[in-house]
């Protein structure tokens, strides 16, 4: 496995912490690292409330990125309250393909880092709106 995964899982692992903010509030269950196409690593974590204004770990670090002045992904890996990875959701993946449109296809998710199955963006979101 390319030594950019061990990188980014550490890096999301690191900010991993589940967490109670407030009684409306928690954060910390699922972490995220994102990979720019510069090379630098942006991480988040989600924050849940009792309404709608909660975000997921890899839009948070999405968001990091861009607060950053950057805005192309190269790599994606979350890390869920079990442990395992996964897929970004569907909000997540509309950002990404958003944020690059005819690029985001390229992106690269782990799956599953103990085995190190990745996945492109393009293959689990092949015919998106945004072509």
């Amino acid at each position: 496995m390319d030594d950019i995964w061990d990188k980014m899982y550490e890096a999301a692992k690191a900010v991993l912490n589940e967490r109670r903010i407030s009684e409306y509030v928690t954060c910390g269950e699922v972490s995220a690292a994102i990979l720019s196409r510069s090379g630098k690593l942006y991480t988040g974590v989600c924050i849940d409330t009792c309404s709608t204004l909660g975000i997921c770990a890899e839009r948070n670090a999405i968001f990091n990125m861009i607060t950053n002045g950057e805005q192309e992904i190269d790599k994606v890996l979350c890390i869920l309250p079990d442990g395992s990875n996964g897929a970004p959701c569907g909000a997540c993946r509309e950002l990404m393909v958003q944020l690059m449109p005819g690029k985001y296809k390229d992106i690269e998710i782990m799956l599953d880092y103990a085995t190190g199955r990745t996945v492109r963006l393009g293959e689990i979101t092949p015919e998106w709106w945004i072509k």
